[in-house]
């Protein structure tokens, strides 16, 4: 089955910390605990995750993936950097409930969110993927990312320590002369 038809029963929407939260947590809880897929120890709870949402849906998106009314993924957007002269980066990440990987929603979540950030006025997602992941990093090259570098052994996690590649997606080109300033999401 091809691109689109696997996706007809996909509905990708903005997320609500509220109904949604509990959702991402499961979701993204098996990358941290038994996995050095995500750097941090311990997996986030609903509460911590509905904040993170309301945190940075003030400047960037976060979406949610359905099917059936069902979560079975997200993706968001955050700020790259603190200094302001990166305000015109975005680093971004998407995860996929285990049932549901392979099967383009991935994929779909991502092409939403650089839409979605093309139109608020960002030049650059950034990605940085614990490795060895060569779904990871076959998903973002397959959409366009280069490879900019790598930290090596930057991270302990899972008994040893861990590399961490950097992808660069441009999602528009460089402007003359300064850039207007990001719109806000919506």
């Amino acid at each position: 089955m091809s691109g689109p038809a696997k996706l007809a029963d996909l509905r990708i929407r903005d997320a609500d910390p509220g109904r949604d939260a509990a959702a991402c947590a499961a979701i993204y809880a098996p990358s941290v605990e038994g996995s050095a897929t995500s750097f941090e120890l311990r997996a986030p709870g609903s509460e911590e995750i509905a904040e993170r949402m309301r945190h940075q849906q003030r400047t960037h998106p976060w979406l949610v993936a359905e099917r059936g009314g069902e979560v079975v993924g997200y993706a968001y957007a955050c700020e790259f950097n603190q200094r302001p002269a990166y305000r015109w980066s975005a680093s971004v990440s998407v995860y996929v409930a285990a049932g549901e990987r392979g099967r383009g929603r991935g994929r779909a979540l991502y092409e939403e969110l650089f839409a979605r950030l093309r139109r608020q006025g960002f030049r650059m997602a950034c990605a940085g993927i614990t490795l060895p992941n060569a779904p990871s990093v076959g998903l973002h090259e397959h959409l366009g990312f280069e490879p900019v570098g790598v930290n090596r052994e930057i991270g302990w996690k899972e008994g040893g320590w861990r590399d961490v590649g950097w992808w660069q997606l441009e999602l528009a080109p460089a402007p003359d002369g300064q850039p207007a300033e990001p719109l806000p999401p919506g």
